[in-house]
């Protein structure tokens, strides 16, 4: 018997009618997520770690529920993926009605509506007032990758630079571009080459206005690299795994602007930031700049994987025949999904609540800074807030306490993940579908976690 014939009496649906409310009715784990837990580690490998020790059954709204009937407050949306919400009735209504159509043939097989009918509200969506076209794939990694080969293929060149504290992915070009060694990079090399890191605007450690760290940046890659030999600068407008760093104003405008002087592909990764999670459809838009090529996934599609690199159609018309694509890219179903989730974000005031979160944490986390001088940052956009632990004396990252207090507010029920380069980041990454009282309940448990560690 399996862990879900023995709880199947007992399985809530999930989506916005689950019961939105924080319960705890045993430690976690509890005895039948234990019993889960203790097979995964029979069975899956030890480098596939977990964060909150629990087996989930439902989630919706702002909740996850688990096999043993808790009910954990959700801020971190599967790393910023269910922005519209868990099993959202629309997006779960596209699922099964293409389910019951057909659920593959390859589109470079047998194409279909759906893959270009995203590929177009992909081009209409995305920061930039001229032609652009879209591919698909399946995670943002393979997004990533993909956006470096368009971009070697246009220029003729080899060379790509990354940022300090950037994330990019987990295949071997995407760690090269990762900046953090632990956990993704260590002991996995050699990495692709050709890739080299610039510094990047992080205001409240390296002090700098954007145009000074843009000058600092730009200095770097003309006499360690030189712009004849790089086909692509790709950052993230707001750094997600590197600990939501926001770089200072003027600082990305200047670093585009310099790419498009030099023939260089602008590359934004906006996998964690796209998708009405910063209170804009794009970060991008944030900052006024309009990216050669977008990389998009996550929020994309309200939980199935799909991805997509966006662009000008010049450059994303350089590949020949054949040279992009996969069996799984632009699935049928993660298409429905995505259409679904689209119309969400457009028509249902997704962005607006977006914004409204973004109010709500920072009036919270900046009234706690204000009375605890270990919080020594709050930062961030929209529904993508994050916190920054350090030593109240010397503001060097504190990375014990940042666990300490993400640990005690998943005890409690509140899923929270951490992040940066320190490992002294908690960030906060709700579904737009949370609830402001659960929020506040979130955020009075982190308090409270805070208080103790």
């Amino acid at each position: 018997m399996t862990l879900l014939d023995s709880t199947a009496e007992a399985l809530p649906l999930g989506g916005p009618d689950l019961p939105q409310r924080r319960r705890l009715v045993t430690d976690l784990p509890g005895p039948r997520s234990a019993a889960l837990l203790a097979r995964k580690a029979d069975a899956v490998p030890a480098g596939v770690g977990h964060t909150v020790p629990v087996a989930a059954v439902a989630a919706g709204g702002g909740v996850v529920v688990d096999a043993d009937g808790n009910s954990l407050i959700d801020l971190g949306s599967g790393i910023a993926v269910t922005t519209v919400g868990n099993a959202h009735p629309t997006v779960a209504a596209a699922v099964a009605t293409q389910a019951a159509q057909f659920t593959h043939t390859c589109f470079m097989i047998s194409p279909y509506e759906s893959y270009i009918a995203v590929a177009e509200a992909l081009n209409r969506l995305t920061p930039g007032d001229f032609a652009k076209k879209s591919a698909l794939f399946n995670s943002g990694a393979e997004a990533v990758e993909n956006a470096i080969k368009i971009a070697r293929k246009h220029t003729g060149r080899q060379a790509v630079v990354a940022f300090d504290h950037g994330y990019h992915g987990r295949t071997n070009l995407t760690m090269a571009l990762t900046a953090k060694s632990m956990p993704y990079k260590s002991g996995f090399g050699p990495f692709a080459p050709e890739v080299y890191r610039a510094p990047m605007s992080y205001p409240f450690r390296d002090g700098l206005c954007g145009p000074d760290a843009a000058a600092r940046a730009i200095s770097q890659l003309e006499k360690q690299i030189g712009a004849d030999s790089l086909a692509a600068v790709i950052i993230e407008p707001i750094q997600g795994e590197g600990g939501f760093v926001v770089p200072a104003d003027g600082f990305l405008p200047a670093i585009a602007q310099w790419c498009r002087a030099n023939g260089v592909v602008f590359i934004a990764d906006e996998v964690q930031t796209g998708f009405a999670r910063t209170g804009h459809m794009f970060a991008s838009e944030i900052f006024g700049i309009e990216p050669d090529l977008i990389a998009t996934a996550k929020g994309i599609a309200g939980g199935l994987p799909l991805a997509a690199v966006t662009g000008r159609s010049d450059i994303m018309d350089a590949s020949h025949a054949g040279g992009l694509g996969g069996t799984y890219g632009g699935n049928p179903i993660a298409c429905a999904a995505a259409l679904a989730a689209i119309d969400v974000f457009e028509n249902d005031g997704v962005i607006e609540r977006a914004q409204q979160i973004g109010a709500l944490l920072t009036r919270r986390l900046t009234a706690l800074q204000a009375s605890d001088p270990r919080i020594g940052d709050v930062r961030g956009h929209g529904a993508m807030i994050a916190a920054e632990f350090v030593d109240p004396e010397t503001k060097e990252p504190d990375a014990a306490l940042t666990a300490a207090v993400a640990r005690e507010a998943i005890a409690q029920g509140v899923i929270v993940l951490t992040c940066g380069t320190y490992g002294n980041v908690i960030r906060f990454l709700p579904p737009l579908s949370i609830s402001d009282e659960l929020l506040d309940e979130g955020l009075d448990i982190v308090q409270a976690a805070l208080a103790v560690a």
